[in-house]
């Protein structure tokens, strides 16, 4: 017998990067954390395998009243919270329109938000075929159809092809399409679009905003703080200027990367558009739906923010905190990318970030594999998932050539 609703029945969450993480867990209690290799959950670990907080956010935060802390923070975000964030989400890169944004719980807040006012029930969102599956579980709980394009051409570029016979398909149904592109830094590849696949991108929706139709582009830039130098990522927001009045720009800010503030679940959903009125439309909505869902947002979270932006000398101290980080993870990434071509592994593009990915036709098995070797990844739809956030250097020479070794069998 089920209790619950008709639309709620038989839910299951079958998260295999927990799922991993898990298995991962009983190999470390087993044998050991030093014979394990953890490249499932996707924090940052420094070498010693130990969470990573930035020195400057931890004083910060320390500092903060108690009072400003347990508060109850507008519906909406704190008005100077919301300011910063646009001016995070942008740098020197801030397209011309108007802009707003609300506060949310961490980005996939902002991503829960942008699907559930910018997508139909019962029709489809459009993201990459090498996605975060939260896109999906999203999708499925409030009713949504999650359509999937090719990401990668044979040359491992923007399969912009792809993305337009999936525009196009879609947009033969539907009135209005809402397109997620997580970039730069993509989770799971760490792959980025160009600023031309940008320009073609927003060209092709250009001419379906011409036809009358509706299109929502949904940027998630989680990763954002570790895919290179400020404004060389931003450079393509630019191009959010002066659109068509039927194409909205959204942007998914997430404090839980670039802060180290991953459990406090705090973030802002980012709107650019060249008409006030889809802007003040934004506004109202957005407040709507955050009343319904949680009502308001971690007031700490967004004084910690304010009191890092507000302060030059904390701002610099934290900057330089976030690029040694940064470093860090680069530097992983850069060794896998090396081996993996030395030992002719056919790596997806990597430029930056906290994920790299290695397709593979049966990716369960080769994962099973790789615990032969006590190294655990993440299983996906099309390959492995290796989060070199949190696996040190040590442990990532030799792992492109083992897990070569593994899909070979």
């Amino acid at each position: 017998m089920s209790m619950a609703a008709s639309h709620a029945e038989g839910k299951r969450l079958n998260d295999v990067i927990f799922g991993a993480a898990a298995a991962c867990k009983e190999a470390v209690a087993k044998y050991g954390k030093d014979k394990v290799t953890n490249a499932t959950i996707g924090v940052m670990l420094d070498d010693n395998e130990e969470l990573i907080t930035l020195p400057t956010m931890a004083k910060v935060y320390k500092e903060i009243d108690i009072k400003d802390i347990a508060a109850y923070a507008p519906i909406s975000g704190i008005p100077e919270y919301l300011k910063a964030v646009e001016d995070l989400t942008f740098a020197d890169c801030r397209p011309e329109g108007y802009i707003s944004a609300v506060a949310t719980a961490g980005g996939t807040g902002a991503i829960h938000h942008a699907i559930m006012n910018y997508a139909e029930v019962g029709e489809k969102v459009l993201t990459s075929d090498w996605f975060w599956g939260t896109y999906n579980v999203i999708c499925v709980e409030q009713g949504k159809k999650l359509q999937n394009f090719k990401l990668f051409d044979e040359n491992q570029n923007f399969n912009f092809t792809s993305f337009k016979e999936n525009v196009e398909d879609i947009f033969k149904t539907q009135e209005s399409l809402l397109i997620i592109l997580n970039t730069p830094a993509h989770n799971p590849t760490g792959f980025a679009l160009t600023e031309n696949d940008w320009d073609n991108v927003l060209s092709l929706l250009k001419d379906f905003a011409n036809k009358g139709k509706k299109a929502t582009v949904l940027v998630d830039i989680a990763y954002i703080d570790y895919a290179g130098e400020k404004n060389e990522v931003r450079s393509f927001m630019k191009k959010f200027g002066n659109l068509p009045k039927n194409i909205l720009g959204l942007f998914a800010f997430s404090m839980s990367k670039g802060y180290t503030f991953y459990g406090q679940r705090t973030g802002a959903l980012v709107a650019v558009s060249s008409d006030k009125t889809v802007i003040d439309e934004f506004d109202a909505i957005m407040k709507y739906t955050s009343r319904a869902t949680w009502s308001n947002i971690n007031r700490g979270a967004m004084e910690l923010l304010l009191r890092i932006q507000n302060d030059e000398n904390i701002y610099n101290a934290f900057v330089k905190d976030r690029e040694e980080v940064h470093k860090l993870i680069q530097a992983r990434g850069d060794l896998f990318m090396k081996e993996a071509e030395d030992c002719n592994l056919t790596a997806l593009p990597y430029t930056g970030g906290f994920f790299l990915s290695v397709p593979a036709n049966d990716p369960q098995k080769v994962a099973d594999l790789l615990h032969k070797d006590l190294i655990y990844a993440v299983p996906l739809k099309l390959g492995i998932r290796v989060a070199v956030c949190s696996v040190p250097l040590n442990k990532i020479k030799g792992m492109a050539e083992k897990i070569n070794n593994a899909l070979k069998i």
